[in-house]
């Protein structure tokens, strides 16, 4: 069985969509776990009303407000699948995605950590860069994320997301996905699918890509881990200055935020 993994917080307004996604879905044989995020909307009735009528299995877990990455850790010791598949609240899966899943994992042998695929725009526009002449290819997310030139879709094993926990820092909400997806890359082979898009995005005001700044000013720590990590894992001289200079951008802030406490 599948899990789709959805943190939420404050997005009733968008869950109805990524509900009908699901209901339209070719396959039920998956469970969906929500995550609220400490949501003070109607974000728990309506989640209600989804279990009481939805043809899968949903769970609804309840967190003090602690940021995504949290919630991801919750979500996935609350799940049951073999594999998780993370979808974000405001987003929605084409019919196909569950199925699509299913049968890059059925037959993925034990040093499979993950399988990923594609995300478009509801418009149907593929995100990032078009990939021709291969139905499937193995890389590290690091890679991937250049390769391709865009977010992706990511489902990983269960056993890879509790082996590799999202670190949680006092104070702070926020560390890049990134930050986790290239461990789990570091301890087994993630398979990516790069004509087959299952996830339709858009990216509103309040998420997260659009308030960059904003999350990195208020979680520099959990930046600066990124950022060194990346440094670290850097082939080139333009790209480990850049990250250098984000993990030195992130030291400021975290200095100048323990000086108003």
């Amino acid at each position: 069985m599948i899990t789709v993994l959805t943190a939420t917080y404050n997005r009733s307004y968008t869950l109805e969509r990524l509900y009908a996604s699901l209901l339209a879905q070719n396959d039920n044989d998956f469970e969906w776990v929500l995550v609220d995020d400490g949501s003070d909307d109607d974000t728990a009735v309506l989640i209600r009303s989804f279990a009481t009528k939805a043809p899968f299995k949903v769970i609804y877990v309840f967190q003090e407000n602690s940021g995504k990455h949290v919630a991801i850790n919750s979500g996935v010791a609350h799940s049951s699948g073999e594999f998780i598949l993370i979808v974000d609240s405001d987003d929605a899966m084409t019919e196909n995605a569950i199925l699509s899943v299913q049968k890059a994992t059925i037959k993925a042998t034990e040093d499979i950590a993950g399988v990923c695929f594609r995300r478009s725009y509801f418009d149907g526009q593929l995100i990032g860069n078009k990939v021709e002449g291969m139905d499937s290819i193995s890389m590290h997310p690091s890679e991937a994320s250049v390769f391709f030139g865009g977010d992706l879709a990511y489902a990983f094993r269960k056993k890879a997301l509790i082996d590799n926990p999202f670190p949680v820092i006092i104070g702070e909400k926020f560390v890049p996905e990134l930050f986790v997806w290239n461990k789990i890359g570091d301890q087994g082979k993630i398979k990516y699918f790069p004509n087959n898009s299952i996830y339709l995005c858009e990216y509103l005001p309040d998420g997260y890509s659009a308030n960059f700044m904003v999350h990195l000013k208020k979680s520099p720590k959990g930046f600066r881990l990124f950022y060194i990590d990346q440094f670290l894992r850097g082939r080139t001289f333009i790209a480990r200055l850049k990250c250098a200079i984000r993990a030195i951008q992130c030291l400021y802030y975290e200095l100048a935020k323990s000086s108003k406490k």
